[in-house]
């Protein structure tokens, strides 16, 4: 067993579980929606995408460009959360909570595409 395949498999598949986690729920209340899940989400897909960088790849670079659409798309849904409660200085609303989840909805496609890509290279390799 390769550990870094593992650690790699891991993460990829960690991120999309936590994105999914957020992402699932009423889209317009925020109480279902947890700040911390987002920041973890967040904090997963960064880290599966530095793991994507050292494959050169064709795939590897797909693997990197969902990874980077993922991350790009939870910072943005980050932005508009703290922009809603620091900047505005609002609570959550339904129409922010949209965006929010919607983005991240985004992102969970993008780390869906992710999983299939390396289940896909995974059966590639066992033959």
């Amino acid at each position: 067993m390769n550990l870094e395949k593992v650690i790699f498999g891991f993460f990829i598949i960690f991120a999309c579980t936590l994105n999914f986690g957020f992402f699932i729920g009423d889209i317009e209340r925020p109480e279902l929606h947890h700040p911390m899940e987002l920041f973890a989400a967040v904090v997963v897909n960064l880290i599966a995408t530095v793991l994507k960088f050292g494959d050169r790849t064709q795939l590897g670079a797909t693997h990197l460009a969902t990874s980077l659409v993922a991350s790009f798309q939870l910072i943005a849904a980050s932005m508009v959360w703290a922009w809603q409660l620091y900047v505005v200085g609002q609570p959550m609303n339904s129409e922010f909570t949209a965006v929010v989840v919607s983005l991240s909805g985004g992102a969970l496609l993008a780390n869906l595409f992710s999983v299939v890509l390396l289940i896909g290279e995974t059966l590639r390799q066992g033959r």
